[in-house]
């Protein structure tokens, strides 16, 4: 614990067990089912969430959200607020204590380009949601009584949130995130490829607007020390990363705050940012001089990032023998008035198939809602999916099957950048999947299946996702007592960054899961990446074996100085750890070793401590691509009377280099695909463009897919070692799951009903639609002019 947090707040606030495997666990080898080591503390109600810590002068914050979408503050009533016993203060921008203002000490590390959001920074209102008080009262009862009260006066501007309205305003990004790839620039001729090509299709793809909606809710706990220190319980998935924008807006020096996240109910790309209620408890603890807790509430969890809205277009073009001629792809996607986020959405494009003619194309319209952000798989989960509907259509015009134009197209290189993969076993996703699906059995032609008054379908495409490493720092003790200890600033999101981080170190240094312990969450200990992208395993969990090499040398070293070990004439590589000891490579099995702790005890240690800085082999890196991929094959059942779909099974082939936990990996995969079925059917947040507010903001009215919507999913992990994206040679598997989903739902419908429905969610009202050439309606049909205006092409 950091020596500047006070007793007092560190008992109030215990950590409570470390996440540990149950006793009797024993050695363990990378590769293995093992359960999660913090599935204990969770299932019994141990592991504490971020609005699950308390204090003595604990306060209660309430937000209070703007009703409108655009204008300005005129008045705030407050009185009938402030009268309700209980209320402390009731903080607006009038009274907010002092932050900086400077667009820099707002960004934190992975804002993008432009001015971010400032809460209750002034009186002007962006978007239809924004917070622009905070009710603090002694109980939680109270704030949200007090809240209701509030009465505000605006003065109201007109606002513009309908992207499809709009796409003749799309403009390039002119401020980039950071990591941002914009698209490659053309090769070949695409358009005049596609002119000349005997086959080709043509359409038009959207997707709405999707919440994170993770179980937990945002929330942030601040509690305040005796000499000021700030511990914040907050709800991110970086520790670190809410700790500076904290210390930046406000001006506190870093060892006057510590942010903790040890665990994490979801978040999907939610936490990757520090969302408002951070900043508005910090604020109110400040300003009160005690602890402060705020919570969202469901409907408060839809008033900030989201996956963009996005228009679409595809054309592909091929010789009668499926050969690709010409891709061309361009999309238009909402940002917000105050930055530009940015995501990859049409590069897939250019680097998954074999076509020496592509042209791509990514614009924005800045709108007046909240800036979006990153959910599961950004830019692929719907770039990739108007591709892989597109490539179905063009196997349907082709009257060929839609795996053989897959592979008749396969990519050995990424023409793009005109560099080989790392490793792609896409090759092997489709042969596996197939098999294990049953592809061979699918008629070619729609509507050729039925079961009952069910239209049966078989649909499928392909999924990929970028393998990425950045750097991390970990520090690893070993105790007298043969204990390891492995630490690093990392989140468990629920990913299962505990378990793997374990198993790695433990078959490292030869010791039984149960005696190695991984601490991650706390702003205080050794840096470590945002947890995102897929990126933590190759990341940390490379760091984590390259500590565990210098703790091995560190004991080897100390074994050889000790007369008698046996060690003294020993090379490093001529030991071995095994069994929470180490011993000569080789002996017979009479010959044991020695033990771990014995090492220490001989040279009169109490503990050894190593750490290591993970830097990615960038020069090496960059002579290849990294990516991992998928062939998903689905299966759905259609009543076309009701227009009802139901998927009844999956099968989900996935190449992501080495896997280290099988049951975790497993796991990781089967929520994908479960989310990608809730793309393909349930998910979208419905806006009144009148109000500019997001409506179905609740549980009830934001449909998401349920036990009874979820289909048997088979997973099967191709053999894949990748050791230049990490020595470890895995890649990660976090958001390939939820790749290619949807768009094998939406290929399976057409093979039910011979109608494509190119907008998701695919609900019911498009899947009856009366014609299979019918204008799919949740595009409002843009006009021809108006799609060549948003990209930028004479109207």
């Amino acid at each position: 614990m950091n020596a500047s947090i006070p007793n007092e707040v560190a008992d109030r606030a215990p950590e409570g067990q470390q996440p540990r495997a149950e006793p009797g666990t024993g050695p363990v080898k990378l590769g293995m089912p093992v359960s999660r080591v913090d599935g204990r503390l969770k299932v019994t109600g141990q592991a504490r969430y971020a609005a699950e810590h308390t204090a003595d002068d604990l306060a209660y914050g309430v937000v209070v959200n703007s009703s409108i979408a655009k204008g300005r503050i005129l008045r705030m009533k407050l009185e009938r607020a402030r009268a309700v016993p209980g209320v402390l203060d009731i903080i607006t921008h009038d009274n907010r204590p002092q932050v900086r203002s400077m667009d820099l000490f707002y960004k934190d590390m992975t804002a993008p380009g432009g001015s971010p959001f400032k809460p209750l920074l002034d009186g002007v209102v962006r978007y239809s949601g924004q917070p622009v008080a905070l009710v603090v009262a002694c109980t939680f009862e109270a704030a949200r009584c007090a809240a209701s009260l509030v009465e505000i006066d605006y003065e109201v501007e007109r606002h513009e949130t309908h992207l499809l309205r709009h796409l003749g305003r799309a403009r390039e990004p002119s401020r980039l995130k950071a990591g941002f790839s914009p698209p490659p620039k053309p090769r070949g001729d695409a358009d005049a490829a596609f002119a000349r090509a005997p086959v080709k299709i043509e359409a038009e793809y959207y997707s709405g607007v999707e919440h994170h909606n993770p179980m937990e809710m945002h929330a942030s706990t601040v509690l305040r020390g005796a000499d000021g220190h700030l511990t914040i319980y907050d709800k991110t998935q970086s520790p670190q990363n809410s700790r500076w924008l904290v210390s930046r807006v406000f001006g506190l020096a870093e060892d006057e705050v510590t942010v903790r996240n040890p665990f994490v109910g979801g978040a999907f790309g939610s936490g990757l940012r520090p969302q408002y209620q951070l900043v508005l408890a910090v604020m109110a603890a400040l300003h009160l001089q005690r602890s402060v807790r705020v919570v969202l509430t469901r409907q408060q969890m839809f008033t900030f990032g989201h996956r963009p809205e996005t228009w679409q277009r595809v054309k592909l073009a091929a010789e009668r023998d499926g050969t690709l001629r010409a891709v061309v792809h361009e999309a238009v996607a909402e940002t917000s008035r105050m930055e530009d986020y940015v995501e990859v959405v049409v590069n897939w494009s250019g680097q998954l198939y074999r076509c020496d003619n592509v042209r791509l194309g990514y614009r924005l319209v800045p709108l007046d809602q909240y800036t979006p952000m990153d959910m599961r798989a950004p830019g692929a989960a719907h770039g990739v999916h108007a591709l892989e509907v597109a490539m179905d259509e063009l196997a349907h015009a082709l009257r060929m099957d839609p795996l053989a134009l897959r592979l008749k197209n396969y990519a050995e290189r990424d023409a793009s950048q005109d560099l080989p993969f790392s490793t792609k076993e896409l090759r092997a996703c489709y042969g596996l999947g197939a098999a294990r699906f049953g592809w061979d059995g699918r008629p070619l032609a729609p509507r050729s299946m039925r079961e009952g008054r069910e239209l049966v379908g078989w649909g499928m495409a392909t999924g990929t996702w970028d393998a990425m490493q950045m750097f991390a720092k970990v520090r690893a003790v070993l105790r007298a007592d043969g204990h390891l200890e492995v630490s690093s600033a990392a989140s468990d999101i629920g990913t299962g960054t505990y378990t793997v981080m374990s198993m790695i170190a433990a078959e490292a240094m030869g010791l039984p899961l149960e005696r190695v312990t991984f601490r991650l969450g706390d702003s205080t200990l050794p840096m470590a990446p945002i947890e995102g992208g897929s990126s933590h395993v190759a990341t940390v969990g490379s760091a984590v074996e390259g500590a565990c090499e210098k703790l091995q040398r560190l004991l080897w070293a100390l074994a050889r100085r000790t007369r008698g070990s046996g060690f003294e004439r020993t090379l490093l590589r001529d030991v071995e750890f095994v069994d929470g000891r180490m011993r000569r490579r080789g002996a017979p099995p009479q010959e044991r070793g020695t033990p771990l702790a014995d090492i220490l005890a001989a040279q009169g240690r109490s503990r050894v401590e190593v750490r290591h800085l993970l830097l990615p082999n960038v020069p090496k890196q960059k002579k290849y691509v990294r990516a991992t991929h998928s062939a998903v094959f689905c299966e759905v059942k259609v009543d076309e009377e009701l227009g009802t779909v139901r998927v009844t099974r999956v099968v989900s082939a996935i190449a992501a280099g080495r896997i280290l936990s099988a049951k975790t990996a497993h796991s990781q995969i089967t929520g994908g695909v479960v989310w990608g079925i809730s793309q393909a059917l349930h998910e979208e947040t419905q806006t009144d463009h009148a109000l500019g507010r997001f409506m179905n903001h609740n549980y009830a009215e934001y449909h998401i897919a349920s036990n009874a919507d979820t289909p048997p999913i088979e997973v099967i992990f191709v053999q894949e070692d990748d050791r230049i994206v990490s020595r470890l040679g895995a890649k990660g598997v976090g958001e390939i799951g939820i790749v290619g989903v949807a768009a094998a739902v939406c290929n399976a419908i057409f093979h039910a009903t011979g109608r494509r429905v190119r907008s998701t969610p695919m609900t019911p009202d498009k899947v009856m639609r009366p014609a299979p050439d019918a204008p799919d309606l949740a595009m409002e049909h843009v006009p021809e002019p108006v799609a060549r205006q948003a990209m930028g092409e004479p109207s």
